[in-house]
């Protein structure tokens, strides 16, 4: 890694698969093809790379195909595609054999373990970037500063030097309101590890809220991993909803469709997310809920009914009494409430968009927002700023408001950050000219 007073291209805050694909974006630009590579340090507080790892279930498997790894829809011939993973690994064969495009989630996981183990050299572990600062001294401003504290016993804060930063700090854990976390009472994103910690014999009855991808898959393990327990499956609909993965719908999801997203109007936006948001958002894969439903019809031709669907009802208010949950249920076709105890509650109840204002400090007030207050965010997911900073911050999550649907997905991920590259890469080039 370059000295710490000198300045990087890139500083990317963050590391998880949307930074990881720009560093192999980066890797592979034709920049250092030419011998001009364009240095970047990541800085990641996490000490590993870790990705949903607390849902890594046991065949659960993923939304999207293998070829929409870190770089394949980029650089189809990139040694950091998943077929070159699965070559190095000695598998091709079977998995051509499984005949899928969907690889389980452990295995992807390891893909992106195998992908970051070629990057030890530009990324820090256990650094978390906690603001970004302007430097002194006047006249337009071509570089921040960005200040790293360790955060291990004995963390240290120190500060790097960037033309850009690249912010991917991932999205951030959703609770229903009112409800906290505790020992008893749980996001989804810390299900496994949580879950891994609990006495199981104990444990009778376990409720969980949601209605989307992983509130269906939470309900089917714990139904599966403890035999005597009565799962309560939690939703404000009258039951899991169908993913529309059909091909019409999955186009939404293609790199041009960002072009038709971010060039129309606020009502054409809208209807973008009308139509299409049960390609994704609250929708369940078709599998899972036959799953279910036959585990359900299962038990009731044994006598033994083990999964409760509360369906039509919603939580308003969730209590840890001793060793219990005490949970206040609204139900919304009678517009009644209920008590119900569990042993855990888990909440899988989404995510909220990745929201950088406190983290760029100094530098927030010169980043342009639209009407609603929202970030303006170029093209090439650069926020727009004011005349005094020329240096670039960029985002990758955050822009669903821009750039639509696939903003904060695995889908386009290839795609965005060979953009990102090559504005940084343009940048780099008229800042020379400009200086020369």
């Amino acid at each position: 890694m370059e000295k710490h007073s000198d300045v990087h291209e890139v500083v990317g805050i963050g590391f998880g698969p949307s930074n990881l694909s720009l560093a192999i974006a980066l890797e592979e630009h034709e920049a250092k093809r030419d011998g001009h590579p364009i240095s970047a340090a990541f800085f990641e507080k996490q000490p590993t790379l870790g990705w949903h790892r607390n849902m890594l279930l046991p065949s659960a498997t993923m939304q999207i195909s293998f070829l929409k790894d870190l770089a394949t829809f980029r650089n189809p011939a990139s040694q950091f595609s998943f077929v070159n993973y699965l070559h190095a690994a000695g598998r091709l064969a079977q998995f051509v054999n499984n005949q899928s495009f969907f690889p389980t989630r452990e295995e992807f996981h390891d893909y992106l373990e195998w992908a970051e183990s070629s990057f030890s050299d530009r990324v820090s572990y256990s650094s978390e970037v906690t603001s970004v600062r302007l430097p002194q001294g006047g006249g337009p401003v071509d570089h921040v500063e960005v200040a790293v504290r360790g955060t291990g016993p004995r963390g240290a804060t120190r500060v790097v030097k960037a033309h850009n930063i690249v912010v991917s700090t991932g999205l951030v854990p959703r609770m229903p309101a009112g409800i906290d976390r505790d020992q008893r009472i749980w996001h989804s994103s810390e299900f496994l590890e949580k879950f891994r910690k609990l006495t199981q014999d104990s444990v009778k009855r376990v409720a969980v809220i949601g209605a989307g991808q992983s509130a269906a898959e939470i309900v089917r393990f714990v139904y599966d991993s403890i035999p005597g327990a009565t799962v309560s499956a939690i939703m404000p609909s009258y039951g899991y909803s169908i993913a529309d993965d059909t091909p019409f719908a999955n186009k939404i999801f293609d790199a041009s469709a960002v072009d038709d997203y971010y060039n129309c109007g606020e009502r054409s936006k809208d209807a973008f997310w009308r139509y299409h948001k049960n390609t994704n958002y609250g929708v369940v894969d078709d599998e899972v809920i036959r799953d279910l439903h036959q585990r359900a019809y299962d038990d009731e031709v044994r006598g033994t009914p083990r999964l409760d669907f509360v369906n039509l009802s919603k939580v308003d208010s969730a209590k840890q009494t001793g060793d219990k949950v005490r949970l206040t249920l609204h139900s919304l076709r009678s517009d009644e409430t209920s008590d119900l105890d569990v042993d855990v509650l888990i909440c899988a109840t989404g995510y909220d968009s990745m929201e950088p204002s406190e983290l760029l400090g100094e530098l927030e007030p010169h980043c342009l927002r639209d009407e609603q207050g929202r970030f303006r965010v170029e093209r090439d997911y650069r926020l727009a700023t004011g005349p005094e900073v020329t240096c670039g911050v960029y985002l990758q999550g955050g822009t669903e408001h821009t750039h639509g649907l696939a903003s904060s997905l695995l889908s386009n991920i290839a795609v965005r950050s060979g953009e990102i590259a090559d504005s940084i890469a343009e940048r780099r080039t008229n800042r020379q000219y400009s200086t020369a």
